[in-house]
């Protein structure tokens, strides 16, 4: 028997499982139950650290940062054993994967509370993402393609069964955007927001030919970002719960540009559903999602409140045991010639 976070790893699926995220903005502790093979959640935490605002021009995370990443996940491990969680899943994303001190950031988060951060690479982040999507709006919708803008990156995958056909993992995050394009103005001006438009068009074309390529399919919005800016263009607050249709049309999303770009990140999270830690990035956000929609040839994405977390979760609730999770807490010192993140993880077949 190994541990994890202080927390025994049994060699069997335990009934109260807890994932912690750690991501650009914040560090996340989801604590669900598996009953019937459904993650149901039974408490969460956040840490709202924005670790994407402190990296340096390098991309480099500050003794700051650190610091507060390491007393974060300390009290995400303690929550996780007081509420009786007998498997944690910890991983960081593209904010600590893509960071030249990564492996020194995951070092000081074991030493200092314990925990063996995951890192996530950015085609697992989209295949376990799309299984999460696909779970939740089942199979009734088809083919389908799933968009998840996330702080560092933008993942997208598509197909037709539980696992893509085709993922990607761009660098096309709304917190990376706001710091490398928009950081010089509050508000943008406009020909900022138009060069934006025209950096983010540029990295999508081969993704984009490959969505229009597979023809008409079901478009999915998943990740805080999208959800957000449904309800700006909206859809329904977060509390009439998750089981209300929610979606995001193209052509509410253009409107919703203009007004983020002409208010300064102060006054953004006045606006319904932007929230004041991500009202600084909220502009780049839209970017991302108008532009991703338009060269994908979509006009209307349906918003799932399932993502990456939960997709971690089916993964290990639906067969992937401690030996998956040991795979993944081994891939930040292995080169991805040596490794398919992707086959570790659900293996090599269809």
């Amino acid at each position: 028997m190994g541990s994890t976070a202080g927390i025994p790893v049994r060699r069997q699926l335990a009934s109260r499982l807890g994932v912690l995220d750690v991501g650009s903005n914040t560090v996340h502790l989801l604590i669900c139950d598996s009953v019937g093979g459904v993650p149901l959640p039974v408490h969460r935490t956040k840490a709202r650290l924005r670790l994407s605002e402190r990296l340096d021009v390098s991309g480099r995370l500050d003794e700051a940062s650190v610091l507060r990443l390491v007393k974060a996940v300390a009290k995400a491990r303690a929550t996780a054993r007081k509420w009786g969680v007998g498997e944690l899943l910890p991983y960081a994303t593209a904010v600590v994967r893509d960071a030249p001190n990564r492996e020194e950031v995951l070092r000081a988060v074991l030493e200092g509370s314990g925990v063996e951060l995951a890192v996530l690479p950015g085609v697992l982040e989209a295949e376990l993402t799309f299984l999460a999507a696909r779970r939740w709006m089942g199979w009734r919708i088809g083919s389908m393609v799933v968009i998840d803008i996330g702080g560092g990156s933008l993942e997208v995958a598509f197909g037709r069964g539980s696992r893509p056909d085709f993922r990607a993992c761009l660098p096309l995050g709304a917190g990376r955007l706001t710091r490398e394009h928009l950081a010089a103005h509050d508000p943008p001006l406009p020909r900022e927001v138009r060069a934006l438009r025209r950096h983010v068009r540029a990295e999508l074309q081969e993704t984009a030919a490959r969505i229009r390529w597979e023809g008409p399919c079901s478009a999915v919005a998943t990740s805080r970002t999208l959800q957000q800016l449904a309800r700006l263009c909206g859809a329904a607050p977060a509390r009439h719960g998750p089981f209300v249709p929610r979606s995001l049309a193209r052509s509410d999303l253009r409107q919703a540009l203009e007004r983020l770009s002409a208010l300064p990140a102060a006054e953004r999270s006045a606006l319904p559903g932007i929230s004041s830690a991500r009202a600084r990035q909220a502009p780049a956000g839209a970017v991302v999602a108008a532009t991703a929609m338009k060269s994908m040839g979509i006009e209307e994405m349906t918003v799932c409140p399932w993502a990456l977390r939960e997709g971690v979760l089916l993964r290990h609730i639906e067969g992937g045991g401690p030996a998956w999770w040991d795979g993944l807490r081994r891939l930040p010192t292995r080169s991805a010639a040596q490794a398919d993140p992707v086959s570790a993880c659900f293996g090599a077949g269809p």
